[in-house]
C-alpha cells in the first residue's frame, strides 16, 4: 500500500496542484474555507485536488473540532468521535487515501448492553438496525420490551409497506410500523447513545438510508431491516483507528501542509459572504468562493433567513481507572441507558478499552478507559468534583461494579453542542458543511463535504472556461 505522502504526490502531479498561495494582499485564494474541523479539512483537500488555491482559517488554536485528541494519564484519546459508520465506505475510503488504511479497527464483537431500567440491565438484541428489531418475537426483543410490546411490533407483517412510509423521522416511522415501546425502549438508546438525538428529531432518510424505500418493497419494517443487514458489507457497522480517529485530523494537515497549504489558526471570522470573509480584527480577505465549515451562529449577517438551529448540548466524562473486576469487560462494549432510569444521569458508557483492542493493549494490565456521555443542562458546568462523582457513581451502576475515586486514575470533561440539521437552501453564495447541514455522524459529514466541494470546484472550472 503506498503511504500519505506517496498518494498525495501522484494526486499533486496528475492535477498540477499549486504548492503557493496567492501573494494579493486582498485576495487570499480562489476558496476560503472557514473552520478547521473535519469538514472544513477535507473540503479544502478536494479543492487543492481539484487545482485551486485555498486559505483555511480556524479561529481556534488547532485542528480538528470534534475529532480532536486529548490526554489523560498519559493516554492519547479521542475527546470526540471515536468510531465511523462503515455504510458506503466513506471515512474508510478517505483513511486509505490518506495511507492510514492498514490501521483500520473493529470494535469487539461482544456488543452494547442496555440499562433497561435502574435494576435491570442486559446485552442489547443484535440483530437490528439502530435497535430496530428485525424479529420482533425474539427471546431477546421480548425481554426488553416484554411479550405484549413484542406482539404489538409483530403487527408490522401484517401492515401494508404503504403505512409509515411517509414519515420524515425515525421515530415516527417506527412508531407507526412497531409501537411506542419499541421505540423508547430499543431505538432512543441507541440513537441517544450515538447521535445524542431522540429518534423523533433525526431524520430518517439521514441515519437510516434506504429504510423508507426499501418498506415499500419488503412491506414490513422487520424485512426491510434483515435485508439492509443481509446487504451490508460484512462485519461490524462501524469501525475506528488504531491510535484513535483523531488521526484522520492529523493526517489531513499534513496532507494539506505537503501542498503548500496551512491552517491560519486564531483567525476568527465574524462575518462572510460570497466574495469574501472579514476577521476580528477587521480584515477584509477576499476569494472566488467561500466555504463555511464552523458554526453558523450569525457569521454570515442574515438574521432572520437563516436561524439558529435547537442545540443539544452534550458533556463528556473521560475516566481512566484501575480495577481487576473491569478485566472481564462484564458489560461488553458499553452500555447504553433507556428512559426511566431514575437513578442513572448518563446517556451511554462505552467501555473504550474493552471495545477497541489497540487501547486494550496500549491501557495495559487492569487499566480501563470509560466514556460516559450526558445531556450537559443536567450536569454541573463549573463543579467538576460533583461531575466526577456522577461519573463514576453511573459507572459503578452501568458495569454492575464498584468504583470509587481511589481507582480513578485520571478524569476529563469534554463538551459539545450538536446543531439540529437545518437543510433549506441558502441563496448568498456561501458553501455550507458540517453537522448543521449534513447531519449527525462522521459519514455523514465527510460525504457532504466531499460532494459540496467537488460541485464547487466544478463551479469555478466552469466559470472561468467561459
Amino acid at each position: 500500500m503506498s503511504g500519505p505522502a506517496e498518494s498525495e504526490a501522484r494526486d499533486d502531479a496528475t492535477l498540477g496542484v499549486p504548492t503557493a498561495q496567492p501573494e494579493t494582499p486582498n485576495h487570499a485564494a480562489d476558496c476560503i474555507v472557514v473552520g478547521g474541523g473535519i469538514a472544513g479539512l477535507v473540503a479544502a483537500r478536494e479543492l487543492v485536488l481539484a487545482g485551486l488555491s485555498v486559505v483555511v482559517l480556524e479561529a481556534s488554536d488547532r485542528a480538528g473540532g470534534k475529532l480532536r485528541a486529548h490526554v489523560v494519564d498519559g493516554l492519547t484519546l479521542d475527546a470526540g468521535a471515536e468510531s465511523f459508520a462503515t455504510r458506503k465506505g466513506t471515512v474508510a475510503d478517505l483513511v486509505e487515501r490518506l495511507g492510514l488504511g492498514e490501521d483500520i479497527e473493529l470494535p469487539d464483537a461482544a456488543g452494547a448492553w442496555l440499562q433497561a431500567s435502574d435494576s435491570d440491565a442486559m446485552p442489547l438484541p443484535k440483530a437490528g438496525l439502530l435497535g430496530i428489531p428485525s424479529v420482533p418475537l425474539a427471546a431477546d426483543v421480548i425481554r426488553v420490551i416484554g411479550l405484549r410490546a413484542a406482539l404489538r411490533a409483530q403487527l408490522d407483517s401484517l401492515m401494508p409497506g404503504v403505512i409509515g412510509s411517509r414519515e420524515t423521522t425515525l421515530g415516527g416511522l417506527v412508531r407507526r410500523r412497531m409501537g411506542a415501546r419499541v421505540v423508547e425502549r430499543l431505538v432512543a438508546p441507541v440513537t441517544m447513545g450515538v447521535h445524542s438525538r431522540h429518534p423523533d428529531s433525526l431524520a430518517v432518510d439521514a441515519v437510516a438510508p434506504g429504510l423508507r424505500a426499501g418498506l415499500k418493497r419488503e412491506a414490513s419494517l422487520a424485512s426491510t431491516v434483515r435485508a439492509l443487514r443481509a446487504a451490508a458489507p460484512a462485519g461490524s457497522a462501524v469501525a475506528g483507528i488504531r491510535g484513535g480517529v483523531s488521526r484522520l485530523v492529523t493526517a489531513l494537515v499534513s496532507a494539506l501542509e505537503r501542498f503548500g497549504i496551512e491552517v491560519k489558526y486564531g483567525a476568527a471570522v465574524v462575518a462572510a459572504d460570497a466574495s469574501g470573509v472579514t476577521l476580528s480584527d477587521s480584515t477584509r480577505l477576499t476569494a472566488r468562493a467561500v466555504v463555511v465549515a464552523a458554526p453558523d451562529r450569525g457569521l454570515t449577517q442574515r438574521e432572520g433567513t437563516w436561524p439558529d438551529a435547537e442545540e443539544s448540548r452534550i458533556a463528556l466524562a473521560t475516566l481512566v481507572v484501575r480495577s481487576q473486576e473491569l478485566d472481564r469487560a462484564p458489560r461488553g462494549t458499553g452500555v447504553l441507558v433507556a428512559e426511566g432510569c431514575s437513578t442513572i444521569t448518563a446517556k451511554a458508557l462505552t467501555h473504550s478499552s474493552a471495545k477497541w483492542a489497540w487501547l486494550g493493549e496500549k491501557a495495559g494490565e487492569h487499566r480501563h478507559v470509560l466514556r460516559l456521555s450526558y445531556d450537559a443542562r443536567r450536569v454541573e458546568k463549573h463543579d467538576e468534583a460533583a461531575f466526577l462523582d456522577q461519573a463514576i457513581s453511573d459507572a459503578s451502576t452501568l458495569l454492575g461494579t464498584p468504583l470509587s475515586r481511589g481507582d480513578v486514575l485520571g478524569f476529563a470533561r469534554t463538551d459539545w453542542v450538536a446543531g439540529t440539521p437545518d437543510r433549506r437552501a441558502a441563496d448568498d453564495g456561501v458553501t455550507r458543511l458540517g453537522e448543521t447541514v449534513a447531519g449527525t455522524g462522521l459519514a455523514a459529514v465527510v460525504g457532504h463535504a466531499q460532494r459540496e466541494a467537488r460541485a464547487l470546484a466544478a463551479r469555478l472550472a466552469g466559470d472561468a472556461a467561459s
